[in-house]
């Protein structure tokens, strides 16, 4: 496009038109007619208007421009999936996902080819990592299988953007199932890599390829939950709860046990349960249980048998480990009434690994608070202590308290607490109990739970705890380390708010505790083969609530101790605690270390060594931070999938205090293929996100011949102005001309 344009000096026209009137009226005062023929006053006056009219021309100062129309350069880059997920078939005519990216890829070649004439043409494949491949005559060269173990869409976007950067994108084409399955640090979010698209201006294009539906016609078993209690004694139920769903298999009986380890690598099925879905999807419950001879760790797997057909088998079972403990002990506790000391109580004995508290309470208004099993409870070596609270003697059966003075004659030990409902109050005057409990019991004393609280049978506080001179000597009463530190640990213990009034002690039992010569409470003696005391308050909770929580939980420890007939362990105890024993591979391990006395307590002072055993066997140390009392680590390698081993070695002044070890295990995931429905709503999001769109697989080659032809936002003008006044011809051509009139009236005489 061309077009003159005039630039007058000064931007007036009028002072040029000035100047040339000016000039033109100057030629009429040309020389004398009588000096010049008519010939040359004609051309002198033709070289005068020469001369005049390129001065004109030059003030007028007329400029050619022309306007160029031309595209910038711009790339467009092809971003395909090779993940596993893509070999689903899940497509049109059960074509895998990959299957059709090469077949929508091979039927845009030519219009790849075509773009590429006048535009940069870049393609990528990606999984976990960006790779760059070619594109000769627009033919992408895709490897033969997707074997990626991730899917990290949002990094291969910014990744490519990095590669890129510096040049103007024509777009993006992303072909993909859509599903990002990525652990970190290659986890960034495709929302994230598309707001920055967005801001660059480069539409990003994308063609989902695959069903939401994922394997769900691809039929698969998969165990989705376990849940198995960490900790359980010897010869006690372990009870192995999960969930299995099932794909495709409706109708079918599918087998699923229990495997646990009976040697080092050596898996033994113990319990099997058939289930049979009646719908696709379907997830059903699994409740297995197993009894464990032998103490020690243990793995434990929870395992669904592959079925024909199923394409992703890793997703078959879950596994975790068990701690099997020795000399454990077995407590039930069993209330009437909602008091802080069993709250207290039971904090207490669940922070000693070795003490398993299970809680029962009763409530007479409501029959439903008994558990159906409730008798079992009494059956000899259930239960190696029993603990009765604040509980009317009606809330039992007469076969059960008699059940209970037998388990007590064989072994087991039992402890009542101070309570409204407790000793005579409670009715236990006319029960089996009442010769087995070291007071009196007089039916006189009976009051009913609906009665008010009889004063005569309780002493009103506070009572302070008076260790007897035979409680001093006693283990459960051992609270520091000498006699002396001992008597005035319990001279500062919080007195109790008050008591029941416990009389007529036996010959053969043992005041430990009273508030005096007359007030009694604790009392302790033998019963066959068992051990019984009657602890008249009920209000030690206090202890804990003034800053005594160390002793609250050792005097605790010690009478369940000793009511089990084990206060003469002098074993201590290193422990490793997990929140739990499965992980996911690359999640973070936490745990804490720490040792007790064989009383109970931690030993504050204790020095710890811990390193973790990988699956190949190699070691590696681990460094430990402390916490009060205890020590926390952290493991964050968990990459390789298989067992692994933390060993921890505690010493107190250079003098060994034992050792333990826990392992856990990190399962192998196929992240790709244990979920691998594709997700559409991404690309259609993140494609909207930077003004592109989501097309179909047939779509592209359309796409591609729109993106190479629909330019305008790539076409700049440019413009060019030629201008011949301020040349050196124009310049030589006035002198000339000027000079060619000097010359010629030079010659005729005129100068």
């Amino acid at each position: 496009m061309f077009r003159l344009s005039l630039y007058p000096v000064f931007d007036s026209y009028l002072l040029v038109a000035i100047v040339a009137l000016v000039l033109v009226g100057l030629m009429w005062f040309g020389p004398s007619r009588d000096k010049l023929s008519r010939r040359q006053r004609g051309i002198l006056a033709a070289v005068r208007a020469m001369v005049i009219f390129l001065v004109i021309l030059a003030t007028l100062r007329p400029t050619l421009i022309y306007t160029e129309t031309k595209k910038q350069a711009a790339t467009l880059v092809v971003l395909a999936d090779q993940s596993r997920s893509m070999t689903v078939p899940d497509t049109v005519s059960n074509k895998s996902r990959w299957d059709a990216l090469r077949t929508a890829l091979a039927d845009a070649a030519p219009a790849l080819k075509s773009l590429a004439r006048d535009f940069e043409l870049k393609a990528y494949t990606f999984d976990t990592d960006v790779r760059e491949t070619n594109a000769p005559d627009g033919k992408v060269e895709l490897p033969d299988k997707p074997e990626g173990k991730q899917t990290a869409i949002g990094s291969a976007l910014d990744d490519v953007l990095r590669r890129e950067a510096g040049k103007r994108l024509l777009g993006l084409v992303l072909l993909s199932d859509g599903a990002q399955r990525a652990y970190a640090p290659r986890d960034l979010p495709p929302q994230t890599a598309a707001a920055r698209l967005k801001h660059l201006g480069y539409p990003l294009f994308t063609v989902p390829l695959g069903q939401s539906r994922g394997l769900g016609e691809a039929r698969d078993v998969a165990v989705k939950d376990l849940l198995v209690d960490s900790n359980v004694f010897v010869k006690n139920e372990l009870g192995t709860d999960g969930q299995v769903q099932i794909d495709g298999f409706v109708n079918v009986d599918i087998p699923v046990r229990v495997l646990f380890e009976t040697a080092p690598g050596k898996m033994e099925v113990v319990g099997q349960q058939t289930i049979r879905a009646t719908a696709d999807g379907q997830l059903l419950p699994i409740h297995l249980r197993y009894i464990p001879q032998v103490p020690g760790e243990y793995k434990l797997t929870l395992e669904a048998v592959k079925q024909p057909g199923e394409l992703v088998t890793t997703n078959n079972s879950l596994s975790t480990f068990v701690n099997v403990l020795k000399g454990g002990l077995n407590v039930l506790y069993i209330e009437g009434g909602l008091r802080v000391e069993q709250k207290f109580m039971r904090r207490a004995l669940d922070a000693s690994p070795d003490i398993k508290v299970d809680y029962v309470r009763i409530d007479l208004r409501d029959p439903q608070s008994r558990p159906a099993n409730f008798a079992e409870r009494f059956r000899p070596g259930k239960y190696d202590v029993y603990i009765l609270g604040d509980i009317d003697a009606t809330a039992f059966k007469k076969d059960e308290l008699a059940n209970l003075a037998e388990c007590i004659s064989r072994g087991a030990g039992l402890i009542m607490l101070g309570g409204f409902q407790s000793f005579g109050p409670g009715g236990y005057g006319e029960t089996p109990l009442a010769k087995v409990l070291p007071v009196g019991m007089d039916r006189l004393e009976r009051q009913r739970p609906e009665e008010a609280p009889r004063t005569d049978l309780h002493w009103p506080g506070p009572l302070p705890l008076q260790p007897t001179e035979l409680g001093l000597m006693h283990f459960t009463l051992s609270l520091a380390g000498s006699r002396a530190e001992n008597e005035a640990l319990w001279a500062k213990l919080p007195p109790l708010e008050g008591a029941n009034k416990l009389h007529d002690v036996p010959a053969g039992a043992m005041v430990l505790l009273a508030a005096g010569a007359d007030k009694p409470l604790l009392v302790a003696q033998q019963y066959g083969d068992g051990r019984v005391m009657a602890f008249a308050g009920d209000s030690t909770w206090r202890w804990w609530m003034r800053g005594y929580d160390a002793a609250f939980k050792r005097f605790w420890r010690q009478v369940i101790l000793w009511l089990a007939r084990k206060d003469q362990a002098q074993e201590g105890n290193v422990w490793i605690r997990m929140a739990q024993r499965r992980f996911g591979p690359s999640q973070r391990v936490d745990f804490s270390v720490g040792a007790n006395a064989p009383t109970g307590e931690a030993i504050a002072d204790a020095s710890y060594k811990a390193e973790v055993v990988l699956p190949n066997g190699t070691r590696q140390p681990l460094p430990l931070v402390r916490q009060n009392e205890t020590m926390s680590g952290s493991f964050r390698d968990t990459n390789l999938a298989g067992d692994y081993a933390i060993e921890v070695t505690a010493t107190q002044k250079e003098r060994p205090l034992g050792s333990a070890r826990a392992r856990f295990l990190v399962y192998q995931q196929d992240l790709e293929l244990d979920n691998a429905a594709a997700d559409r709503s991404t690309l259609e999001g993140i494609a909207a996100m930077t003004g592109g769109q989501s097309i179909a697989p047939e779509q592209l080659s359309d796409l591609i011949r729109r993106l190479a032809t629909e330019t305008e936002h790539l076409e700049v003008q440019h413009e060019t102005k030629k201008t011949f006044w301020d040349t050196w011809t124009f310049f030589c051509l006035l002198v000339a001309l000027l000079s060619l009139e000097w010359y010629l009236r030079k010659r005729w005489g005129l100068v």
